[in-house]
């Protein structure tokens, strides 16, 4: 429950928050400016072109956040409006997890240009190392082909074939798997790997 950190580390707890917070939001929004340059305003007539949090995720996403560490959130798309519908949902699905891998390269380079920092407060060493790490877990996570996953929007467009399972049970039994094996655990190995490779002297 991260709510506990809140009374053993609150600013673990509120780094946590913070970035995830930022992350989806920008996530959102990168699925919201690629609809646009796609052909569909979508994004703007249904007032989602706003960096307000509640606007993106809700009260009871952000609520769970809280709670428990769990997030999501959703950008309004038509992809009839793309001029062409594949290549635009391709491009309008793949907007979001790759720029939370921009965030995790920008807190990576960040790092390596710091040579010395103080860990006491919120913006810190640790703060942009955790930034670093939540982006590349977004990253790699929104990028499974699991529906309502972006990365399931992609594969079904290259494989059509695929499409069907968006309508059945097969994302929940793969969420199921993912929460009950350690595979989340995986993802943030992966993550920690990548940084360190990144910054071999650090």
């Amino acid at each position: 429950m991260l709510i506990l950190r809140l009374l053993t580390d609150p600013i673990f707890f509120f780094r946590i928050v913070a970035i995830l917070i930022i992350s989806v939001c920008l996530h959102e929004l990168a699925h919201g400016w690629a609809a646009i340059s796609q052909g569909d305003d979508t994004p703007i007539r249904t007032g989602h072109m706003t960096l307000n949090p509640v606007v993106h995720m809700g009260w009871e996403s952000i609520i769970y956040l809280c709670l428990v560490g769990i997030v999501w959130g959703s950008m309004p798309v038509n992809p009839a409006k793309f001029r062409n519908p594949v290549v635009g949902n391709i491009l309008v699905s793949a907007a979001g997890p790759l720029l939370n891998l921009g965030l995790a390269i920008l807190c990576i380079i960040i790092l390596a240009i710091s040579a010395h920092h103080s860990d006491a407060g919120i913006l810190s060493g640790q703060f942009f190392w955790l930034a670093a790490r939540i982006n590349l877990i977004l990253f790699m996570f929104n990028l499974l082909p699991i529906p309502p996953l972006d990365g399931f929007h992609i594969c079904s467009e290259l494989i059509p074939a695929l499409k069907p399972l968006q309508y059945s049970q097969f994302g929940l039994f793969a969420f199921v798997v993912i929460y009950t094996t350690g595979f989340s655990a995986g993802l943030s190995k992966l993550a920690d790997v990548a940084i360190y490779a990144a910054l071999p002297l650090r």
